[in-house]
């Protein structure tokens, strides 16, 4: 596959799902960045907001197979992974594949199950595989993890820590749609829902070969700087307790490059870094208690100080 292509892939995507999902044009886009970039997704915003509804859409959109987990308190790793059990037809122990074994996972209210079973997604998210009973199971390829939580409701739920979090490749938002979006909404819903007529326009073979070609993309020495910089900026500052890991900046290299292509491009520009700095990097931090309690910064907002701050890399004229 050609980079001209992932944009064309990328586009087919976008326009199939604009049938249902009303502008949100920019959260479709860095969803196809995590996507391309074999990360995961994190969609977390207030109910109604049509958080599942997209997550839907695009999995509709891909001739993949889909797997929806309603997260409660009761459910256990092993309603995840599945479990091996005895078949007293055959005399022996049977394996019974759990709903991870899919290409595309929706784990709605993922706040919602304990810690424990938070825990059991580490290894799939991360490594692509399974491991029960000592034994390990890949997973399917494209493997991708959507995931929903309502940011304002507490009773009954447990906060994903540190390492959870880190294991998704963004943190979405999607927002209150304008006066104009929602009339269009209600529109478009007056009748019947037209999820229904959403078809399929990409193939799980396209996404793979997507995964393989947006590395070719190039990435200037400076850019490379430019998020280094980035990267000890969170390190260093004052209200940051724990800042960027490795990880996180070969998140944002990763999906750098992938929005670049999904623009049209070959190459990354500073821009591109600005872009998606907010959404790769703002979940991965860990505030001090001050800056918390006292309301005077939130992760967000922390990022876009650590970038305003830090100078852009330009292009000499010769």
């Amino acid at each position: 596959m050609e980079l001209g292509q992932i944009k064309s892939l990328s586009e087919r995507i976008k326009n199939n799902i604009a049938k249902v999902i009303v502008g949100k044009d920019d959260i479709v886009d860095l969803m196809l960045v995590s996507l391309f970039c074999s990360g995961h997704v994190l969609l977390e915003d207030y109910p109604g907001m049509g958080k599942t509804m997209l997550a839907k859409c695009l999995s509709k959109s891909i001739d993949c197979d889909f797997k929806r987990v309603q997260f409660t308190p009761d459910l256990l790793p092993s309603d995840l992974t599945g479990i091996n059990y005895y078949n007293q037809k055959q005399g022996e122990f049977v394996f019974r594949a759990g709903p991870i074994f899919t290409n595309i996972v929706l784990a709605d209210e993922i706040n919602r199950a304990t810690p424990r079973t938070q825990a059991s997604l580490l290894e799939c998210m991360e490594e692509r595989q399974v491991t029960i009973d000592g034994e390990t199971k890949k997973l399917s390829d494209p493997f991708f993890v959507i995931a929903t939580q309502n940011p304002v409701e507490t009773q009954g739920t447990f906060p994903l820590p540190e390492a959870q979090m880190d294991r998704f490749l963004m943190r979405l938002k999607t927002g209150y749609p304008s006066a104009s979006e929602g009339r269009a909404i209600l529109d478009r819903f007056q009748n019947d829902s037209p999820f229904k007529e959403i078809e399929c326009v990409a193939k799980a073979s396209e996404i793979v070969d997507a995964r393989r070609t947006f590395t070719k993309v190039r990435i200037s020495d400076d850019i490379k700087d430019y998020i280094i910089n980035i990267v000890e900026s969170t390190r260093k500052h004052d209200k940051i307790l724990l800042g960027i890991s490795p990880r996180g900046s070969l998140a944002l290299m990763r999906a750098v490059q992938a929005l670049a292509v999904i623009r049209g491009r070959d190459f990354v520009t500073p821009d591109d870094v600005k872009h998606v700095s907010v959404p790769v990097l703002a979940h991965r931090l860990v505030l001090r208690g001050h800056s918390i309690t006292t309301g005077i910064a939130s992760s967000e907002t922390v990022i876009q100080d650590i970038l305003r701050r830090v100078p852009v890399p330009v292009e000499e004229l010769r």
